[in-house]
């Protein structure tokens, strides 16, 4: 029997098309009509009709010409960053920072707000996307999503966070009362999974489709990516590896109340790593400070960063004999500070307490990866949709 050929309609094409263009000016603009046709298939004519249609939405724009051979010069087109902006926001227990872009990737403005004397996290929600988009110079009209990254649960269903130790005014209802509130849609999420988002964007897991995140920094958190998607969970509680029971250390029978750690948590959180530092003679304000100054002391602080990957083993050893990843990326300031050292020792050590022997390297994202990765969720959802539309 013959196949029956359904060949795309005009309208369907002109939209793959325009979707194909405005990639390739993301990622390798300023381009010519010419450079177009070539590098997508399209005919000279095709190609000057896409960019006239996209120039025509103000999706592009003329940014230069390229001096050539014979005849007149060629002009140069990328796309029009302000055509659309998105704001991410890092949201902590004593403040939010928050961040907007332009629809071309670059990060114009970042923006600070304190949580400790409001019990209002609309109102300092509010205030940190105005601000940001302020100062960034866009419009609000033209701001077309906000992602908050939070630490707790994100329900995958309703969107909103159904359970977060360290915010306790932040509760069901907000989601609705922030995009009340700013008219522009606001989307929660965790802020592990956010990091692994920027992990897998711009750090040491790019380009890999199956990998496992450590956050290892105040508290502990997993995030795991899966054929390049992330694994969430039915509840969203994916991740929450730091009630995973570990040998040795007491499980608590009520883990949903505020203030209860689980096992993990108390054998490698950010009380433990103090702990393990000052049996040793090492003490900082903070757990990375320990950690660092272990890392500066050369044998002296061995014995730390031995403990510390002994610890932390369980847990990616846990999680690598159910995944069987072939990459885990320590992250949170604990891992930074502990740098090669650490995850050199992690590594080691899980290749001998199991049957896998995954990549065990640091972060590879220099700074805030919560704020990058929330950037980097509301811009492809985004870029879906108004590059999406260009034939509307």
């Amino acid at each position: 029997m013959a196949a029956t050929r359904l060949p795309g309609t005009p309208r369907l094409l002109r939209a793959l098309n325009d979707r194909a263009a405005l990639d390739l000016l993301l990622t390798r603009g300023p381009l010519t009509r010419a450079q177009l046709g070539e590098m997508t298939g399209l005919s000279k004519v095709t190609a000057s009709q896409l960019v006239e249609r996209l120039e025509e939405r103000g999706l592009v724009r003329r940014v230069g010409e390229q001096a050539g051979g014979r005849g007149p010069n060629a002009q140069l087109y990328a796309v029009t960053p302000g055509s659309a902006h998105v704001i991410g926001v890092e949201v902590g227990p004593d403040g939010v920072v928050a961040a907007c872009a332009d629809i071309a990737g670059t990060v114009i403005s970042r923006v600070e707000q304190s949580t400790k004397d409001t019990d209002d996290p609309v109102g300092v929600v509010h205030n940190a996307v105005v601000q940001a988009a302020g100062e960034a110079g866009a419009d609000m009209s033209s701001v077309r999503r906000v992602v908050l990254g939070t630490p707790g649960l994100v329900d995958p269903q309703s969107g909103e966070i159904s359970f977060a130790h360290d915010l306790p005014r932040w509760h069901r209802g907000l989601l609705a009362d922030l995009r009340r509130d700013l008219n522009i849609p606001v989307f929660f999420g965790n802020d592990v999974n956010l990091a692994a988002v920027a992990e897998s964007s711009t750090g040491a897991a790019t380009g890999v489709t199956d990998f496992a995140l450590i956050w290892i920094g105040r508290g502990v958190g997993l995030a795991t990516v899966i054929n390049g998607r992330l694994h969430q969970g039915a509840t969203g509680a994916a991740g929450e590896i730091g009630y995973l029971p570990v040998g040795g250390a007491e499980v608590p029978h009520n883990a949903s109340r505020r203030g209860v750690k689980g096992a993990f948590q108390s054998i490698a959180g950010a009380d433990a790593v103090k702990a393990i530092g000052k049996q040793f003679g090492f003490r900082g304000a903070e757990a990375s400070d320990v950690v660092r100054a272990a890392v500066a002391a050369g044998p002296a602080g061995e014995p730390v960063l031995d403990e510390l990957a002994r610890r932390l083993a369980l847990g990616v050893a846990a999680t690598c004999a159910v995944l069987d990843p072939p990459l885990v990326v320590l992250a949170g300031e604990v891992s930074r500070a502990g740098g090669p050292a650490l995850a050199e020792r992690v590594e080691r050590e899980v290749a001998a307490i199991t049957l896998v022997s995954p990549k065990v390297v640091v972060t590879g994202v220099a700074s805030e990866p919560v704020l990058h990765g929330a950037l980097r969720t509301a811009l492809d959802a985004v870029r879906d949709e108004v590059f999406g539309s260009t034939t509307d």
